[in-house]
C-alpha cells in the first residue's frame, strides 16, 4: 500500500474514532446533549412539563451566551408517564442518544427503575422532585443527585405540624403503594410511633386510579381519625378529600409535594379548601426566581407549575458542572457537582457526598381561597 493511501486511511480512522468518542460523551455534532425525562402526558403531566420548560429556558439563555465549553446545549426530551416500566425504556433510549447527563426523572418509582441503566452507562442524573430517601441514602446510585429534600424530612415536618400545631391525637396514615407514597407514609408512621403523642389508628394502602374511595373514607371515620397523612399524588388525594367532605367529615388532610399542585385544587375545587401539603420552600423573592418566572410567563403565557425552580436549578447545576469539569466525563462532573457552588433560584447550592443539595428544604402550605399559601 502506498504511503499516501496509508496516511489517508489512518486519518479517516482517527476521524471516525473522534466522532464515536464525542458521541459517547454527549458532545456529538457540536452539541452537548442533555436528556429531560419525566411525565409529559397523562394524569401527572403537570409535574413533568414545568421541568421541560425550565430546561428549555436555561438552555436558551446559555446558548445565547455561547453555550457550554463553546458548544450549544441540545435537549433530548422523553416521556416516561411516571411509570417504572416505561422509565426503563426511556433511560435506554437516552443512553442510546449519547446524552451527557439527564434532568429527571420526576417520580421516585420511575427514577429508581431507570437509575441502574444510567449508572452502568456512567451518566449523571439529577431530579428536581424524586424525594424517596433511599435514592441517595442507600449509596447504590453514586450517579444520582437531586435539588429537593428527601421524604424523611418531608414526613417529619408533616408529623410535627400535626402534633404541634393541629394538636391531634388520632391519625390515619394512607399511601398509594408506590415507592414515593408508601415510603413517605412509612416514615410518618415511624416518627409518630417514636413521639407517642398521637396514635396511628389506621395505616393502609389504596389502589391508584380507583373511581371510588368510600371504603377507606368510612374506615377513617369509623376509627375516629382527627387527621389524615397521605403519601401519594393529587389524582387520588382529590378523590379522597372530595368524598370526605361530601360526607361532612372535617378531618384534617395533610399531604406531600405530590399533592401541592394547582391541578389538585382544580380537580377537588371547593373541597380543596383547608388542605395542608408540604412542598419546597417559597423562593419567589429570589431575584433569579423572579427573572425565571417572568421569562416563563413571557414565553409560555402562564405561571410555571410544580418543581419549576428545582428543575431550573438542576439544569443550571448540570451545565455548570460540565463547564467547571471542562468535559462531560463522569468523574469530572461528579467532582464538580460536589465541590463547586452554583447560583440558582433555590439559592447558592452544591451537593453533598450522597447527592443531596445543600440548603434546600420543605415548608407547610395550606389551600386558602383557591391557592396554596406557605404557612410561616
Amino acid at each position: 500500500m502506498k504511503k499516501g493511501m496509508r496516511m489517508f486511511l489512518l486519518t479517516a480512522i482517527i476521524g471516525l474514532f473522534a466522532v464515536f468518542t464525542l458521541a459517547g460523551s454527549g458532545l456529538a455534532a457540536g452539541t452537548i446533549k442533555i436528556g429531560v425525562a419525566g411525565p409529559h402526558s397523562g394524569d401527572l403531566a403537570s409535574y413533568g412539563l414545568p421541568t421541560v420548560n425550565a430546561a428549555k429556558l436555561v438552555a436558551k439563555d446559555i446558548n445565547a451566551k455561547g453555550g457550554v465549553l463553546g458548544k450549544k446545549v441540545e435537549l433530548i426530551v422523553e416521556d416516561d408517564v411516571c411509570k417504572p416500566e416505561v422509565a426503563t425504556n426511556t433511560a435506554t433510549k437516552l443512553v442510546g442518544d449519547h446524552v451527557a447527563a439527564v434532568l429527571g426523572h420526576i417520580c421516585s418509582g420511575a427514577t429508581k427503575a431507570a437509575l441502574g441503566i444510567y449508572k452502568e452507562a456512567h451518566i449523571v442524573v439529577m431530579s428536581p422532585s424524586a424525594t424517596n430517601p433511599a435514592l441517595t441514602q442507600s449509596g447504590d446510585y453514586p450517579n444520582f443527585f437531586r435539588t429537593i429534600a428527601s421524604d424523611d424530612a418531608q414526613a417529619k415536618l408533616e408529623v410535627e405540624f400535626a402534633l404541634n400545631k393541629l394538636k391531634v391525637k388520632k391519625i390515619a396514615v394512607l399511601h398509594d403503594k408506590g415507592d414515593y407514597g408508601k415510603g413517605l407514609a412509612e416514615y410518618a408512621r415511624s416518627f409518630l410511633k417514636k413521639d407517642k403523642r398521637a396514635q396511628v389508628v389506621l395505616f393502609e394502602g389504596i389502589t391508584p386510579g380507583a373511581v371510588d374511595y368510600s371504603a377507606i373514607v368510612q374506615k377513617i371515620k369509623r376509627k375516629g381519625a382527627e387527621a389524615v397523612i397521605f403519601g401519594g399524588y393529587h389524582p387520588e388525594a382529590s378523590k379522597i378529600v372530595t368524598q370526605m367532605r361530601k360526607k361532612g367529615m372535617k378531618t384534617y388532610f395533610i399531604s406531600d409535594d405530590g399533592v401541592k399542585d394547582d391541578t389538585f385544587i382544580k380537580v377537588a375545587k371547593q373541597f380543596a379548601e383547608g388542605v395542608y401539603a408540604t412542598g419546597p420552600k417559597d423562593v419567589s423573592k429570589n431575584p433569579m426566581t423572579v427573572k425565571a418566572r417572568a421569562e416563563h410567563k413571557k414565553v409560555y403565557g402562564s405561571d410555571p407549575g410544580a418543581f419549576f425552580e428545582n428543575a431550573y436549578a438542576a439544569m443550571l447545576a448540570l451545565c455548570n458542572a460540565i463547564q467547571k469539569a471542562g468535559s462531560t466525563k463522569y468523574d469530572a462532573m461528579v467532582k464538580a457537582l460536589r465541590t463547586d457552588y452554583v447560583d440558582t433560584p433555590l439559592g447558592k447550592i452544591r451537593f453533598d457526598k450522597r447527592g443531596d443539595a445543600t440548603g434546600v428544604g420543605f415548608a407547610i402550605y395550606q389551600v386558602q381561597h383557591g391557592k396554596y399559601v406557605e404557612l410561616k
